[in-house]
């Protein structure tokens, strides 16, 4: 059964919807133009100039010529999407993929085009059975005709955005912050960080019930709210054995739970899993730290040896310095979740911070630690991170930039290179109040 989250994100990510959808509106426009013009010719043709009126064999000329405009439109189209999905694929990351296909403007102007193909076959067509002169029919093939025009060379310009690394980069940090946004803001249901630890032992200390897995992919979401009615509606507790991205195993354990009224019989929940949404693929919709991955795989492609360009891994760095500074300031390691009646309903083990500047920062720091311009990059985005906050978030910043600095290799360096290295290393020492475990040296190079 597929759920409301599955369908949508089918539908969004689609090329065939909304083409769908406009030549389905085709035909509607189609029907109520030549009932209007069946009705309404014979009434004005004596009030209005014959310059408006076309002839049968006009009609046709103009229509035949139209529906090859619009093939040949469409066709460019389908043709610069391949370009597009070829370059993202080689250069920047096959997950990128998403990005351009779920786009709104790429699936309006091909549905533009499905309308104006069908709308203007479909006159033609009736053209074949008719006596009278056209009206309505001609003139809206020119109005689809123009726009379509219009639509084509928006395309055009927006697909060559998309082919610029810096607008792919910027698009992705623009999704990844909203999607921050949404995933840490107010919810209808109840969600908490700590919770009663004697009502959690006392739940933990019986053996639980188990719901396993119907298939196996990553898990793309979860229908969080409807979880906790349906487990309200059965009063039971359920625990998540998987996160957001994890991929699942058919059969592995999905879901633990406890019946909150034992009975003799075991309650019947596997309908539960209908909430949870797997995929063949990871996707942007809950899964913060796929975004963030995103833009990892662009740096990573950016600094490897075939592409050899460190300005966009910077680039890349700076982009998720601030999405991990946005997180920062919103992110709470929610555990817990209660329905309206403050009852707990469902577990589910979060992700820390720091969970997110290890998978953000990681592949980077192994692919780049030989390229000083990226090494300091990735301090410098901590470093950010670090002045606007407090407490465990700068603590845990330290700890991940400690570890980049010890990683990198500084016996190789010339004197220049590592003053400078020295110098980001001390600013975010300084800021975090911690012994920076380099020395500055003079007239050689030190190790650390």
């Amino acid at each position: 059964m597929m759920n409301k989250m599955q369908f949508w994100m089918k539908m969004r990510d689609s090329f065939w919807f909304l083409p769908t959808v406009y030549s389905l509106l085709a035909l509607v426009v189609v029907t109520i133009t030549n009932t209007i013009d069946t009705f309404l010719v014979p009434v004005i043709t004596d009030n209005v100039p014959a310059t408006f009126f076309l002839s049968k064999s006009t009609a046709s000329s103009m229509y035949g010529s139209l529906i090859t405009s619009m093939l040949t439109m469409t066709t460019i189209s389908f043709s610069t999407i391949m370009v597009v999905l070829t370059t993202y694929t080689t250069q920047f990351s096959p997950r990128t993929l998403q990005d351009f296909m779920k786009s709104r403007i790429t699936q309006h102007v091909l549905g533009v085009f499905s309308f104006g193909f069908v709308f203007t076959l479909i006159n033609l067509f009736l053209l074949g059975s008719s006596s009278k002169k056209e009206f309505l029919g001609p003139f809206f093939t020119v109005l689809v005709a123009i726009i379509s025009l219009g639509f084509f060379i928006l395309f055009i310009h927006h697909s060559s955005r998309f082919l610029q690394v810096n607008s792919l980069i910027g698009k992705i940090r623009g999704d990844a912050s909203a999607l921050i946004a949404n995933t840490f803001r107010e919810k209808e249901y109840k969600e908490a960080v700590e919770w009663d630890e004697q009502e959690i032992a006392k739940w933990e200390d019986k053996e639980p019930y188990v719901i396993k897995a119907k298939q196996s992919g990553y898990l793309q979401g979860i229908e969080i709210k409807s979880l906790l009615t349906y487990a309200r509606n059965h009063d039971v507790l359920f625990a998540a054995v998987f996160r957001t991205g994890d991929y699942i195993q058919k059969g592995a354990p999905l879901f633990y739970y406890w019946e909150k009224n034992e009975t003799e019989e075991e309650t019947d929940v596997e309908a539960a899993t209908d909430y949870v949404l797997v995929g063949n693929e990871r996707t942007d919709v809950q899964d913060i730290e796929f975004s963030i991955q995103k833009l990892v795989e662009i740096a990573v492609r950016a600094i490897s040896p075939g592409i050899n360009d460190p300005h966009t891994a910077v680039n890349c760095i700076n982009r998720i310095g601030s999405l991990m500074a946005e997180l920062a300031s919103v992110h709470r390691p929610v555990r817990y979740y209660a329905d309206q009646d403050d009852e707990l309903r469902f577990m589910m083990e979060p992700k820390k911070f720091r969970d997110y500047l290890y998978k953000g920062f990681y592949q980077i720091r192994l692919y780049g630690k030989q390229d000083l311009t990226v090494m300091d990059a990735m301090l410098e985005g901590l470093y950010k991170i670090a002045i606007v906050h407090h407490g465990y978030i700068k603590e845990e910043t330290w700890e991940f930039a400690k570890y980049i600095i010890e990683s990198t290799d500084t016996d190789e360096m010339h004197e220049i290179d590592y003053d400078r290295f020295y110098e980001t290393c001390k600013k975010m020492a300084d800021e975090c109040g911690k012994e920076l475990p380099l020395e500055r040296v003079t007239g050689g190079r030190a190790a650390i």
